[in-house]
């Protein structure tokens, strides 16, 4: 089992929320890394702009190809072609204007992730650039314990 962070946008990770957590592209340049992205895998999502983590699902089918449009990249207009099915493990409730409010944010995890660690303590968010990442088992259990934290809070 491999674990992934998928790098998105607000409005990315909206559309795929909006589709019940059913299905996740990834740009086309990613191809390599969606060939080893198998059933069972894991993956998070990191937002960007709001610099936080959102949701983790299990994937239910290997990569498949696809280009209607679902996904925008606003800056070169990728149609996110590698795509596989996935199934919702956990996810931040509403708590503020556009789910804002619950986000747990990488700033409150960073002396407990690892892999921030290869860049200069003031340049973690360079950890962050890229649409996908394959993250190690002690850091994808961190965010995703983080995120149940905080999809708890939202029930009560």
């Amino acid at each position: 089992m491999t674990n992934w962070m998928i790098v998105t946008s607000r409005d990315n990770y909206a559309t795929t929320k909006a589709l019940g957590f059913t299905v996740q592209g990834v740009k086309s340049r990613h191809r390599r890394k969606a060939e080893r992205m198998a059933p069972g895998d894991r993956v998070c999502w990191y937002l960007t702009g709001v610099q936080s983590f959102a949701a983790t699902a299990t994937l239910t089918s290997a990569f498949f190809e696809g280009h209607d449009p679902i996904w925008v990249s606003e800056k070169t207009g990728d149609p996110y072609p590698w795509r596989f099915r996935i199934e919702k493990d956990h996810a931040v409730t509403p708590g503020g204007v556009g789910d804002q409010g619950r986000w747990v944010t990488a700033a409150s995890l960073l002396p407990a992730l690892g892999f921030v660690k290869k860049w200069p303590a003031a340049h973690w968010r360079l950890a962050f650039q890229g649409n996908l990442h394959e993250l190690g088992a002690e850091d994808f259990a961190t965010i995703e314990q983080a995120i149940i934290a905080a999809e708890r809070e939202g029930l009560g």
